[in-house]
């Protein structure tokens, strides 16, 4: 049915979106992403945080985050997303939140849409075009580390991605999520591959080609001798690596360096502060420069266009940092809202 969308809004719920994301190449979506933020056809302004204390006494924060990629397509918009780490005692989400994306010529809002699908894809996405970018050993191994709902989307992405992968190892501090979480995933999965839950965080890793910690912790807990040769650890959940990791893994790849000085809370910002980490070369800071200082080897952005190398061998143990950023939401959502006018999806609401 046509619509006047300038009088309109259009809302996708999650299952809208989540049904409209079977249709779509997601880490091809980012891998376009990525290019045009290597070559300066991004906007990526900073954050707005805000964090309260709530009247139960529980620490919660609200982030706005604005995005607008170029090309062929030009997308804006702003992802919102509000979290509280006590909300799965009440059996919600720790976070949830809403995209909108603007019409590029009259910048009025044209979609909202549910951003948790989309931000736990996007997440998984990042992790699967790292692995594409720094391959080396064919994959049998897969670890995760915490059963929570990006756990699920990087298993279902990476598993249909991985032509070698056959043992897929999960450790949670928590068994029963980890039953839960494999009894979630589909039959056709379930039969194919082996899944392991482990006892340990390091029983789960040893024995892995790509490591990929999805948890909650803002302590390290990850030493470099856990890691084999060739393996590559996509540090998602950003605190879980030691610094050791940092210094001798043989290439760290991060996604935005300003994001990840920026930050005052995570690893990686907090070794820059305290003088530990330098950023990529030809940077503002440019390579290692003193010693005990170690440099970032590249952003995720230089590999795609070719102008960086991921690896130099099969041995090389490599550091994957994504921070996040809200161009990768932005970009998924614009192709979810093109198809949904397409399926004829969604709620078109007044304005």
């Amino acid at each position: 049915m046509e619509r006047d969308t300038e009088e309109k809004i259009l809302y996708l719920s999650q299952q809208d979106v989540a049904h409209i994301c079977q249709d779509l190449d997601s880490v091809a979506i980012i891998r376009e992403m990525f290019h045009l933020h290597a070559t300066g056809q991004t906007l990526l302004p900073d954050e707005a945080y805000m964090g309260w204390t709530n009247a139960d006494g529980e620490v919660v924060r609200n982030l706005n985050m604005p995005g607008y990629l170029q090309g062929s397509q030009r997308r804006a918009g702003t992802k919102i997303i509000n979290g509280n780490i006590a909300n799965p005692n009440r059996n919600l989400p720790r976070a949830s939140g809403l995209t909108l994306l603007y019409d590029d010529t009259t910048v009025r809002i044209q979609c909202i849409m549910d951003s948790a699908f989309i931000s736990s894809l996007r997440t998984a996405s990042v992790s699967a075009l790292a692995a594409d970018l720094c391959q080396g050993p064919e994959v049998q191994t897969l670890a995760i580390i915490g059963a929570g709902v990006l756990a699920k989307a990087h298993i279902e992405l990476l598993t249909r991605r991985l032509p070698a992968l056959h043992h897929v190892q999960i450790f949670d501090i928590n068994r029963d999520r980890a039953d839960e979480l494999i009894k979630s995933l589909s039959p056709e999965m379930q039969q194919r591959l082996a899944f392991h839950i482990t006892t340990s965080a390091e029983a789960a890793i040893r024995p892995a080609q790509l490591v990929i910690p999805t948890t909650t912790t803002t302590r390290g807990y990850i030493p470099f001798s856990w890691l084999q040769p060739g393996t590559i650890i996509v540090n998602v959940s950003l605190d879980d690596v030691l610094p050791e990791v940092v210094y001798q893994a043989q290439k760290i790849i991060i996604d935005d360096w300003p994001l990840v000085k920026n930050d005052t809370h995570r690893l990686l910002g907090r070794m820059y502060r305290a003088g530990q980490i330098t950023g990529p070369a030809g940077r503002d800071e440019g390579a290692a420069s003193k010693d005990g200082c170690r440099g970032i080897d590249a952003e995720l952005g230089e590999l795609v266009i070719g102008t960086k190398k991921g690896r130099e061998t099969p041995q090389d143990i490599i550091l994957v940092n994504p921070f996040g950023m809200a161009i990768e939401d932005i970009a998924i959502a614009h192709r979810v809202y093109q198809l949904a006018q397409k399926q004829q999806r969604g709620i078109w609401l007044e304005r």
